[in-house]
């Protein structure tokens, strides 16, 4: 997914996810409203975890990339209807804008997202994913993120900075405010490198910072590059689909 705002970011979206196909895409008008999340974990199509949060700070891709977790229980209402219905066993995400809590879906992922700010909120994803696989039963009624709960991961402010603000200038203002803990930096813990907790971490964020400072333009090469080592290509679906319709 991408955003689109001027002939720059259009060129960026035409190259990223046609040339490298050809595979038709999607364009679509942006939605009113203000990005949301809800993560849900399924037992066999009972919901046993249950998270919602709202965007904060816009990391690249666009992403969410500080949030803050928030008590909308509508968008945890749908999640259990879909997994009930689908008799879905493990991770399920929804994307949606909201309006008072009111949500417009946007998206749907068949796994668990960016678990950071619902661990920090009481429902450790992961583990329960963990504990689910190894055949416990987790108890009902659903384990539910507490709300009002801030996380953000600096590099990914730092490098959306970079990729929408293409200045040196933007680059340092993000980390100016994150150091000052002003914005959504605001009484947030940091998730992606905790460098208190895990000081190796500082070493990725060194690097990644120093490319953003030395030419803003490499964040959006830094972001394609990972996700091009683990995502799943169109090819490798349509393989996979052969060798299944085969067996």
């Amino acid at each position: 997914m991408r955003l689109v705002t001027d002939e720059r970011s259009r060129g960026e979206a035409a190259r990223d996810l046609l040339e490298p196909t050809g595979a038709p895409v999607m364009a679509q008008e942006p939605a009113r409203g203000q990005y949301a999340q809800v993560q849900g974990l399924f037992d066999r199509g009972r919901l046993v975890a249950v998270h919602t949060s709202v965007q904060t700070g816009t990391g690249i891709g666009p992403s969410a990339a500080a949030r803050v977790s928030v008590d909308h229980p509508n968008p945890r209402r749908d999640i259990a209807t879909l997994g009930e219905a689908l008799a879905w066993h493990g991770g399920l995400t929804l994307d949606y804008l909201h309006e008072q809590g009111e949500p417009s879906y946007i998206e749907c992922n068949p796994r668990t997202v960016e678990p950071g700010n619902a661990a920090a909120s009481g429902v450790n994803l992961p583990e329960l994913q963990v504990r689910l696989t190894t055949g416990e039963r987790l108890p009902s009624p659903p384990r539910t993120g507490a709300a009002g709960v801030r996380t953000h991961g600096t590099i990914a402010l730092a490098l959306g900075a970079a990729a929408y603000g293409r200045t040196r200038r933007a680059v340092g203002g993000e980390l100016a405010r994150a150091a000052a803990r002003h914005g959504c930096y605001h009484a947030s813990a940091e998730q992606l490198t905790p460098v208190l907790r895990d000081p190796p971490s500082a070493a990725a964020a060194v690097y990644v910072i120093g490319q953003a400072l030395v030419s803003p333009s490499r964040a959006t090469d830094l972001a394609r590059k990972a996700v091009a080592r683990y995502s799943i290509t169109p090819t490798t679906i349509e393989t996979l689909t052969g060798v299944v319709q085969a067996a």
